[in-house]
């Protein structure tokens, strides 16, 4: 009998480095494979399930809403469309009221660049190493891996080194129409800009005329311990894009602008984006969100976490990052055979980078399967380590 396994094998035109696991069922921050097993989830759909996988208002709106209204152009005023961009806004940074939805996180970035050189008339972006940005080749452009193999790109797109202020002063020039930056570096490592770095970046692009793009793609919907990482920065950009944890496993993206960003029929547009049925699953995520003060929890939880690691952190490890439940550990050593083995104990990590090992849980784990995946951590840091 053909396994699922067997089928994506032969049918799969496969791009992704896949595990040895076949997941059949979420509920909260557990997920089942197809024996049974149950398994601490520290990925959350690398970090998309925020309000916890199969969350009961978020299921109760898709279901309302498949049966009422599934797709609708952006050529017709929708109801459920308007009140999903209405709530968006009502989170957002106060200078962002404007939004124009699609349906993954690539192309919220890939509407950010041509937004930007719509507004500005200029083709220059800047952006940081290691930051990640999408794979599409617009906002691959704005990434700094990935790249050999497609180029060349987009002209016009130079990157510095994060968290340099310096760096990112000698690279604004008459022709940058942004800076791309990420407030907590996902793929890179999960590495936080510095306290100043961004308010930097914010004076930098008022000064040379140029805008400020934020990527909230991983950092939004409560991770970092606010709505939004920059409202813990404290900075307000002229764009934002999101996706991943807007509308609790359904796609859906969202690239929020200020009144300074040209807008005119035609210039962009997607066939789905904005679809009622994501919508109606965002603003059953949002409210969620909200209602539950779910970014007061990830700071509370991800603040409980680093101690109880740092209390027995292994002799592996290089360093710990944190910022909400956005957590990176850095380890002396290559994160692969670690997380495998992790996986083998019953709980899920995702990589960043050669030597990182990502958690991103979703935002409603309780306090007991978060320990519990802490001390895992540290048992197989320790016990891989010494074999």
């Amino acid at each position: 009998m053909s396994t699922t396994r067997d089928t994506e094998q032969r049918y799969a035109f496969e791009v992704y480095p896949k595990r040895d696991i076949t997941i059949v069922r979420g509920e909260g921050a557990t997920l089942w494979d197809d024996t049974g097993r149950a398994y601490i989830d520290c990925t959350a759909g690398i970090g998309v399930a925020n309000v916890g996988h199969c969350n009961p208002a978020v299921s109760a709106a898709i279901a309302e809403q498949a049966n009422t209204l599934i797709t609708c152009p952006g050529i017709f005023y929708n109801d459920v469309r308007a009140r999903a961009m209405e709530k968006l806004v009502s989170v957002a940074p106060d200078n962002l009221g404007r939004a124009f939805l699609c349906n993954s996180g690539t192309e919220a970035m890939e509407a950010a660049i041509k937004f930007a050189r719509l507004t500005t008339g200029r083709n220059g972006f800047v952006s940081a190493m290691r930051g990640f940005h999408g794979r599409s080749l617009g906002a691959l452009s704005a990434t700094f891996k990935y790249r050999e193999e497609f180029e060349p790109l987009i002209p016009g797109h130079g990157f510095v080194p994060f968290n340099n202020l310096d760096k990112l002063s000698a690279a604004i020039g008459d022709d940058t129409a942004a800076v791309i930056l990420e407030p907590v570096q996902g793929e890179g490592g999960v590495r936080p800009a510095d306290p100043d770095y961004l308010a930097g970046a914010r004076k930098l692009c008022d000064e040379r005329g140029a805008l400020l793009i934020l990527d909230e793609i991983q950092t939004g919907f409560g991770r970092t311990g606010r709505m939004f990482a920059s409202q813990v920065y404290d900075v307000a950009p002229d764009i934002m894009t999101l996706a991943k944890g807007i509308a609790g496993g359904v796609p859906m993206g969202a690239t929020l602008v200020s009144d300074r960003i040209a807008s005119a029929a035609g210039k962009h547009g997607s066939t789905f984006g904005g679809n009622p049925l994501a919508c109606s699953a965002a603003i059953a995520c949002i409210d969620e969100i909200v209602s539950r003060d779910l970014p007061a929890r990830a700071q509370a939880l991800g603040a409980a976490f680093a101690e109880r690691f740092r209390a027995r952190q292994p002799g592996v490890v290089r360093e710990l990052r944190q910022l909400g439940l956005m957590i990176g550990i850095e380890l002396k050593a290559k994160s692969r055979p670690y997380l495998e083995a992790l996986m083998a104990e019953g709980v899920l990590a995702l990589p960043a980078g050669p030597t990182v090992i990502r958690l991103l849980p979703p935002l409603v784990i309780g306090e007991e399967e978060l320990f519990t995946a802490c001390d895992t951590l540290i048992d197989v840091l320790e016990r891989e380590t010494n074999t």
